[in-house]
């Protein structure tokens, strides 16, 4: 087996082994992983936080260590807590990282941070500021940053921000926590599932207070919840049907 550690700003994880192909999330710097399947080019990997699977390009990791994994799998999670900030590698060289990057291989990799980190588990009433770090930001299916995120990728980092753990797509991230059976039984921070005319999940937001909720859909927006689904406050439309409301933490 071998193991990776991302060492640049933003990666593409792809469905294949292609350029072509879908992106399906991203690696941010500092995350580690295993390599499952490697050919000349890219690499199969699997992403020590949620276990997510796709293809990287060879040329956009460095290997390390069993022992090194190791080592990073057991510490608390260390991340950038700016939307953007700098390292300096071993060159004196800088490049800018994002929101939520792990800084917990920067001395593996021989770079150095001097912004703001934030570790271990905070309060689940932070959960809703660090979601309006993200306002605006534009979707990106399979985006995980400030410059392009999609509705999984948003709660994912979110609860990242503040030491929780969710799985990576909207389908698995339903699977977790206990189900409520009104939004009256919610509070802020809890998520809400809505799925397609087939009973699939195709998305999920965070409930805010007063029947609010902030979520992915063409940019981070908030707008109404009710025992429908997601009332746009732009178009005065429905435009995602509720299926369940899960609380995590």
């Amino acid at each position: 087996m071998q193991y990776g550690i991302c060492n640049l700003s933003i990666v593409p994880l792809r469905c294949e082994a292609s350029d072509k192909s879908e992106l399906v999330s991203q690696v941010l710097y500092g995350d580690f992983f295993k390599v499952i399947e490697q050919r000349k080019n890219w690499s199969k990997i699997r992403l020590a936080f949620d276990n997510y699977e796709g293809w990287i390009d060879n040329k956009q990791y460095l290997e390390i260590s069993a022992d090194n994994y190791t080592i990073l799998n057991k510490q608390s999670p260390k991340l950038s807590l700016d939307l953007v900030e700098f390292i300096q590698d071993e060159n004196k060289q800088i490049f800018p990282i994002q929101l939520g990057s792990s800084l917990n291989g920067i001395e593996l990799l021989n770079h150095s941070y001097d912004g703001n980190i934030t570790e271990g588990v905070i309060s689940k009433g932070n959960l809703i500021d660090t979601a309006f770090l993200y306002l605006n930001s534009p979707y990106l299916w399979g985006g995980k940053t400030p410059f392009g995120i999609d509705c999984s990728g948003f709660t994912q980092m979110v609860y990242k921000l503040n030491g929780y753990k969710l799985l990576r797509d909207a389908s698995q991230q339903a699977t977790q926590g206990e189900a409520l059976s009104f939004i009256e039984e919610s509070e802020p921070g809890d998520l809400a599932f809505f799925d397609n005319n087939e009973g699939t999940i195709i998305h999920v937001g965070i409930i805010m207070e007063d029947n609010y909720i902030i979520h992915a859909h063409g940019k981070v927006r908030i707008d109404r919840l009710d025992h429908s689904g997601i009332y746009n406050v732009d178009k005065r439309i429905h435009t995602h049907k509720l299926r369940v409301i899960k609380k995590v933490i």
